[in-house]
């Protein structure tokens, strides 16, 4: 009853705003997927915090939410938390309920089955928590874990107190990084949202390196060699105006577009959340600009809403030069 007493006079009431709070506690056994899992939260917009002492669930939340007025959070407790805390996990799980509300606060535990969580340890030499540590228990009886099947045993006995109280349990034991991900978001309701950066550039000030697409555009007439166009760019009217004497702007443009509106979606399935298309002709300030503003109208119309499409063009503080 102290630890309950103590949890709730930690935690004040959520804000009053409509921004719904979001609570949860990842846990699971060693070599399962937690760490994977906070990561994929944070990607999907949750604030992150992993191996935090469950003593400290309480305060963190309460700063996060009232003070900092974030709404979505993921807090990681494993087994290399305090013992004496691990019992004391259901008192702590109830205080946040009753401070944020029950529908809002959901334990998330990840398992796998042990065959497979000896094949991860084996695969990437890392020691499994209790293999690295020799405690002295309550009882005053030590405990080693010599061998990894021992540790990975009596990991299943320390968690009981977290894995009672689960709201969602996922087996990774057959899931890649993509299927984990699809899983999180059935089970927490989250909409992946990828942005599709158009990034126009020249050439010859050298070709993006981040770029999951490359087009080159510099075969389109260039309105540079038009001395009224020359301090123009592809934003400019009169450029349009330039390029709309030539069917092959727009129909390189069509290309484009039709290329990307098949296949940007499939990246929904594909664990990312930007892609980046670079558009490219000799300088940076007239074709590709024009071409990366129109792709931007038209993708943003044909494109699922979950694909946000921006334009953004790299040369521009040398326009003016």
């Amino acid at each position: 009853m102290e630890a309950k007493d103590t949890n709730q006079e930690l935690i004040a009431a959520p804000p009053s705003d409509n921004d719904e709070v979001s609570i949860l506690v990842i846990s699971g056994r060693s070599g399962s997927g937690k760490t994977s899992v906070l990561n994929i939260l944070e990607d999907l917009g949750y604030y992150s915090i992993d191996n935090l002492p469950l003593s400290l669930v309480p305060e963190a939340a309460n700063k996060l939410v009232n003070e900092s007025a974030i709404r979505r959070i993921a807090l990681g407790v494993d087994i290399r938390t305090p013992r004496a805390d691990l019992s004391k996990f259901g008192a702590t799980y109830n205080a946040l309920k009753q401070a944020y509300g029950s529908k809002n606060v959901k334990v998330l535990y990840v398992t796998a089955q042990d065959s497979i969580l000896v094949a991860r340890f084996h695969a990437t030499r890392r020691v499994h928590p209790l293999m690295a540590q020799d405690k002295q228990e309550a009882t005053g009886e030590k405990y080693v874990a010599h061998n990894l099947p021992a540790a990975i045993k009596r990991e299943v006995a320390l968690l009981e107190p977290i894995v009672s109280c689960a709201d969602i349990i996922i087996d990774t034991s057959e899931l890649n990084i993509h299927q984990l991900k699809e899983r999180l978001r059935d089970h927490i309701g989250a909409d992946n949202k990828i942005v599709i950066n158009l990034l126009s550039f020249g050439f010859k000030y050298g070709s993006p390196i981040d770029a999951d697409f490359l087009f080159d555009v510099r075969i389109l007439p260039n309105p540079h060699w038009n001395p009224k166009l020359r301090s123009s760019t592809g934003l400019d009217e009169e450029v349009g105006e330039f390029f709309a004497d030539y069917p092959e702007v727009a129909e390189m443009t069509d290309d484009i577009s039709t290329f990307l509106s098949r296949w940007l979606p499939n990246f929904l399935h594909n664990n990312r959340h930007t892609v980046t298309v670079g558009i490219g002709c000799t300088g940076g300030k007239h074709r590709s600009v024009f071409i990366a503003d129109k792709l931007q109208s038209v993708l943003t119309n044909s494109l699922p809403e979950a694909l946000i499409v921006t334009a953004k063009h790299r040369e521009k503080n040398r326009w003016s030069v």
